[in-house]
């Protein structure tokens, strides 16, 4: 058995020893200590810069809707108000009570539509309606002997506001005596003065 010079290199005789850099092996080189590594190949992307903030469209489509739905309702308000303010033509009556009776005198006595119509609120007026009522009266007149129509005074049962109940009874007497009573009660409003806008 042969025993390894001594001093000298340890290992198979075919290998490289540990001083000798391997056939086809380059030596690995550490960087200096205090330097950077070399930027990527051109090949590789760049690296991403910052986010760009993002575009704040969903306050932008908030506001437009806003100041469209404050347009329109504002827009809206004041059209009706000038709407409705305009469309009373006349004054009106002073009192509820007299709103009720001059609409009364208008269909039963003096049985003329467009002077009822002239008591009556511009929401409710509908001059077909009125005119069916006046022609109901002109029946009654037709079909009994000289009837008559009076009424009590009417009275205001509750007002609040502009807003006002008012009851009366209505009575027809015929030549041949003959006596038919019926209770009404108007809902009254006002607006440039009292008008008469519904009839139960």
């Amino acid at each position: 058995m042969t025993q390894p010079p001594i001093g000298g290199a340890t290992g198979s005789p075919d290998g490289p020893s540990r001083d000798e850099p391997s056939a086809g092996h380059a030596p690995a080189t550490a960087p200096a200590p205090g330097t950077f590594p070399p930027p990527p190949a051109a090949g590789y992307p760049p690296y991403p810069g910052p986010a760009a903030p993002k575009k704040r469209r969903g306050l932008l489509i908030a506001s437009i809707a806003l100041a469209a739905a404050i347009l329109l309702c504002g827009g809206g308000g004041t059209a009706a108000f000038l709407t409705l303010r305009n469309t009373e033509d006349g004054q009106g009556a002073k009192e509820p009570a007299v709103a009720v009776d001059g609409f009364l005198t208008a269909v039963y006595k003096d049985r003329d539509a467009r002077k009822a119509a002239t008591f009556v609120c511009s929401a409710a007026r509908d001059d077909k309606k009125i005119a069916g009522k006046v022609a109901e009266v002109q029946k009654y007149a037709a079909e009994y002997q000289n009837p008559r129509f009076r009424w009590t005074t009417p009275t205001v049962d509750n007002q609040t506001g502009d807003r006002a109940t008012v009851t009366t009874k209505v009575t027809m007497t015929t030549a041949d005596e003959k006596v038919a009573d019926q209770e009404l009660r108007f809902t009254v409003v006002r607006k440039t003065g009292w008008w008469v806008c519904e009839v139960a």
